[in-house]
Order: structure tokens, then C-alpha cells, then sequence
């Protein structure tokens, strides 16, 4: 058996015959890989440092479509050289795209297309009705309206994508972009239900908490039915409120995003090499009966499962 000392040796001399390779040859192996892999090869030798920051290496990197995304938004973005700038331009800086009504960015670790629907780009039952919403303007959104509920009873939104439009072979995540003012209404104990799937088949249902405080809420909910009849219903007393529906501890509760605006899961699907459909996600509460206002949508986030947002 080999010892230790010659293994090393063999790593080494490995080593040393990659490096002898062309340039080229190097920039072409690193294009298989992956731009998290690239940067990691780009620490390991001044050879590979060379090569992973070839325009030809993040051209693969970047989507095949990438040219026709950009010139749907803002041109300027093809002037930005080297090809890496550009696509960690596209990872931290949403572009928009399509007159505003979509933004268009890259996930860092692999390049795959993420969207958003802006809040215009949606169908939103009773939308266009300056007595149930309103569109407003806030600076910390990306696009130029929001969508603000004034009061409603019956909560409809949709979004359509073209599965074209993502990246194949990929498992994608759908998420209602969100926040509240101080004193949201209607949301606190019925759960909406979503659904995404592909236009005309079966699609997947979920039970999903509009509000911010859901989650907390839930587990209010859990601790007084262990202490008791009696300590339940003071506890409901003591809010001065009747727990009418409790929601599900299966729902989808809401969370912070590092931008600052609220997201909860609607969805996942699966988009296949090839695939030529209309991928459908909407989003309901209309069996409560109660009315809600409150709520300032951003819009709907398509962006591959494990991605956190920016």
C-alpha cells in the first residue's frame, strides 16, 4: 500500500499537469462547473485565477436568453464588461423589465432566472375599484405602484409566467410579496388558500397566514387548550376576542425578507427541459366572510427552492 507521503506527492504532481494546461483548456473545464465553483478555483492557483475570470466561462454561466431578458428592461447593462460584472450585477440588482410590470435577477450560486410579477402585473379581483384598492406609490419597492387593500371581503389574486421563461430542470418556489400597515384586519385567524400549478392540470393547495404575527398567534393558540377549559376561555376573554377558525399548524406563516418586505410560500413546481406551459399561481380567502384591509402587495416571487431573498 501506498504511504501517505506518496499519495501527496501523486495529489501534487496531479496538480502540477493541470496547471500546465493552455489557458483555454482550463477556462473551458471551469465552464462545466458551476460560478460558485469558479470562485472557489479562482483562490487555488494564479492559473485558474486567469481563467475563471474569462468572459468565455461566464458566458455559460449566465442564461442562454440573458441578451433578449435585458433588452425587454435596460439596455445599459450591455455595456458592462467583463461578463462576470455582469452577472453579479444581475444577482444583486433586480433589473425591470416588460414597461416594469416583472423584475428579472440571477440565484448567485447557479445562475438560474428568478422573477418577480409586480402587483399591476397580477389580476386582482375588485383591483381596479378605488372603494375595496388603491395603488400607491413606496420607496422601498422595486416597482413603481403597489397594490393597497382598503376593504374586502373576498381575496382573489392570480399571476401567470410562461414555464419558458425559467430555467429547466429546476424545482422553483412561489411567494406573495407583502407588507401591512400598523393595523392590518381580517387576516389574523383565517387561512387563504393558494395554489400553483400548470394551466389545466391539477395544482398543489396549500393553507397560507396573511398575517405578520401568524405565527406567533398560532402558538398563543396551543398554549392555553393544554392548560385547560377554564384558562382557555379566559384567555379569550382577557383578549376580548373569540378564537372563531384557528389556523393550522400545517399553514404557511409569514417571514421577513432582508429587503425588508414580508414573503410567504404559495407554491412549489417542478419545471421540466422543454416545457412550454403557462404556470398558474393565485391566492384566496373568500369563505370567512370577513372583511379584510390592510394589506400592501409587492407582488408574487418565482425563484428556485432554497433561495432566500435578497
Amino acid at each position: 500500500m501506498k504511504n501517505n507521503r506518496m499519495m501527496n506527492l501523486e495529489k501534487k504532481m496531479d496538480c502540477l499537469d493541470i496547471l500546465g494546461l493552455p489557458e483555454g483548456c482550463i477556462a473551458t473545464t471551469i465552464s462545466l462547473t458551476s460560478p460558485r465553483d469558479a470562485c472557489r478555483l479562482a483562490l487555488v492557483a494564479s492559473t485558474f485565477r486567469w481563467a475563471s475570470q474569462s468572459d468565455d466561462v461566464w458566458d455559460k454561466f449566465l442564461p442562454t436568453d440573458y441578451k433578449d431578458i435585458i433588452s425587454r428592461g435596460n439596455h445599459h447593462l450591455f455595456s458592462i464588461k467583463p461578463k462576470k460584472d455582469l452577472y453579479f450585477y444581475l444577482c444583486h440588482r433586480p433589473i425591470l423589465i416588460d414597461a416594469g410590470t416583472k423584475s428579472f435577477s440571477l440565484e448567485k450560486s447557479t445562475g438560474k432566472k428568478c422573477f418577480m410579477l409586480a402587483a399591476r402585473d397580477l389580476t386582482i379581483v375588485w383591483g381596479d375599484t378605488p372603494r375595496y384598492w388603491r395603488w400607491i406609490s413606496l420607496p422601498e419597492s422595486r416597482f413603481s405602484e403597489v397594490a393597497e387593500l382598503l376593504d374586502v371581503c373576498w381575496l382573489e389574486v392570480r399571476g401567470k409566467i410562461k414555464t419558458s421563461m425559467l430555467s429547466p430542470n429546476t424545482t422553483y418556489s412561489a411567494y406573495l410579496v407583502f407588507t401591512t400597515k400598523s393595523s392590518p384586519h381580517g387576516f389574523e385567524y383565517h387561512a387563504a388558500e393558494s395554489s400553483v400549478g400548470i394551466s389545466g392540470q391539477e395544482s398543489e393547495t396549500r393553507a397560507v397566514c396573511l398575517d405578520p404575527d401568524g405565527a406567533k398567534r398560532y402558538r398563543y393558540q396551543i398554549v392555553p387548550r393544554r392548560m385547560g377549559l377554564f384558562h382557555r376561555r379566559f384567555g379569550n376573554i382577557m383578549r376580548g376576542e373569540e378564537l372563531s377558525s384557528p389556523l393550522d399548524g400545517n399553514a404557511e406563516f409569514p417571514k421577513q425578507r432582508d429587503d425588508m418586505w414580508t414573503e410567504v410560500l404559495l407554491g412549489e413546481f417542478y419545471i421540466k427541459e422543454g416545457q412550454d406551459s403557462e404556470l398558474e399561481i393565485s391566492l384566496m380567502e373568500v369563505k370567512s366572510g370577513s372583511w379584510k384591509s390592510g394589506l400592501i402587495i409587492e407582488g408574487i416571487e418565482i425563484r428556485p427552492k432554497g433561495n432566500t431573498s435578497d
